[in-house]
């Protein structure tokens, strides 16, 4: 097999990751969307929306990385041409993340009894709890759609998707907008509006994604759905699943956790956490369509035991995020008062949002490779090392940094910000190194001497 030039790996990466892109920022974009519309609420209820998103963001980011097993998977059988178990997967993912979207529900539910012990303002609690609540129900058909969307891409089929996603986040801001102020006869719901129009919107998104998956002339037979189920193939998944969610719960927990410190430093830096977290996780989605790519290229790649190609997928890959997260610094150092000023009118809230901003164009170019080194070591299937690798880059240096800096240094909001730019740097530094020094070896070892 001929090794194709890095412009070769470039377009054919772009052309799996842009609908990913899209799909990824229609998911993120129903936090934008409820963040701006409760904003004209006021602080209290934006604050209300930060502090109930940092943890139903937990769960659900647990939920996309336990789904995403589905994808390395397939990718892997297709490159084999192994239909059966291409079919195989889809059936025991299909499982996997339907018991897990009610057990998410359930432990969402639970969370919010512990938000009034977590030293937050009172009436940022009352506001927060029962949004939760109704956020927690649409972790069930959001699973459902996972199962089906993580499947379609390991086979590469990536648009409907993304279709799929941005009309059904047209739909979430529509009834955003009769819900949360009740307007044309609906009832006026407040932030709770906000809550209905997303569980709204996912129920169609599933239903949508699975009609589409179903009827499709390259969906596999799966046989039958009890008689044939394989513990092993159960335990494969949740192997790469269950490390892979966790890679997602610290570093997303990460962002929680400062959430949680920044309600010790009251309303106005929660809500300005909450604004300048959701503009970077726009610019995040960029690079996790990028990484998803690269987990599907790279699967395929490691089915065809083709080695020096599945370093060039990799690493081209990298680079493409470097050059995409670069725009977005620019952004946010350009128009650092101007996005959080669609949110709220609120100055301090505004200036604060402002200069974390400024930290978060910072770290752009380290969050987008390590989101990409993960997922194409994903494609290899190698989940475990990588786990421990953000688990210490958050947890163990980058939040007690943040905790240092903002209460005993005094730097306040943005010191906490600081800690969260260590550990993206730590992370995208160790993780790039991963995949070079796994994939050196294995292209030696496959090598044939001649």
């Amino acid at each position: 097999m001929s090794t194709q030039p890095y412009r070769t790996h470039v377009k054919k990466t772009f052309l799996i990751a842009y609908p990913v892109m899209l799909s990824q920022l229609g998911h993120i974009l129903v936090g934008v969307a409820d963040s701006i519309m409760v904003g004209e609420l006021g602080t209290q209820p934006l604050a209300a929306v930060s502090l109930a998103n940092s943890l139903f963001g937990l769960v659900l980011m647990f939920g996309i990385g336990l789904s995403i097993a589905i994808t390395p998977l397939v990718a892997a059988a297709d490159g084999e041409g192994n239909t059966q178990q291409v079919g195989r997967v889809f059936r025991h993912g299909a499982i996997i993340n339907t018991i897990a979207g009610f057990i998410f529900c359930g432990l969402t539910v639970a969370s919010g009894t512990f938000l009034p012990f977590m030293n937050q303002p009172e009436q940022v609690v009352t506001l927060a709890v029962p949004y939760l609540n109704i956020l927690a129900y649409s972790l069930i058909p959001f699973m459902v759609f996972q199962t089906f969307r993580q499947f379609a891409e390991g086979l590469s089929f990536t648009r409907t998707a993304m279709l799929i996603t941005v009309s059904a986040n047209v739909i979430n801001i529509t009834l955003n907008y009769l819900l949360i102020y009740g307007y044309f006869g609906f009832p006026e719901l407040g932030l709770n509006g906000a809550g209905v129009a997303t569980l709204v919107a996912r129920t169609l998104m599933a239903i949508a994604m699975g009609w589409y998956v179903l009827r499709a002339q390259w969906f596999p037979t799966v046989g039958r759905w009890l008689a044939e189920l394989r513990s092993s193939l159960f335990v494969k998944m949740l192997k790469i699943g269950v490390p892979t969610g966790l890679q997602y719960i610290f570093e997303v927990g990460a962002f929680a956790a400062a959430s949680i410190m920044m309600g010790w430093l009251g309303a106005t830096a929660l809500a300005a956490h909450q604004i300048a977290l959701n503009l970077s996780a726009v610019s995040y989605m960029v690079a996790t369509g990028l990484a998803a790519a690269a987990t599907v290229r790279v699967g395929n790649q490691l089915g065809q035991k083709d080695f020096p190609n599945l370093r060039r997928v990799g690493f081209s890959a990298i680079l493409m995020s470097l050059a995409l997260m670069s725009l977005s610094a620019f952004a946010f150092i350009t128009l650092n008062h101007w996005l959080p000023s669609l949110y709220i009118d609120e100055l301090p809230v505004i200036e604060l949002a402002g200069s974390l901003l400024i930290i978060s164009a910072f770290f752009q170019l380290s969050d987008g490779s390590q989101a990409v080194a993960l997922g194409a070591l994903r494609g290899m299937a190698d989940v475990k090392v990588p786990t421990i690798i953000t688990l210490i880059a958050y947890w163990v240096i980058g939040l007690p940094s943040g905790y240092g800096f903002a209460f005993g240094l005094g730097w306040g909001p943005q010191g906490i910000w600081i800690g969260l730019l260590l550990s993206l740097i730590i992370a995208a530094v160790l993780l790039t190194l991963r995949f070079h020094l796994i994939t050196r070896r294995k292209q030696e070892r496959y090598t044939p001497v001649v």
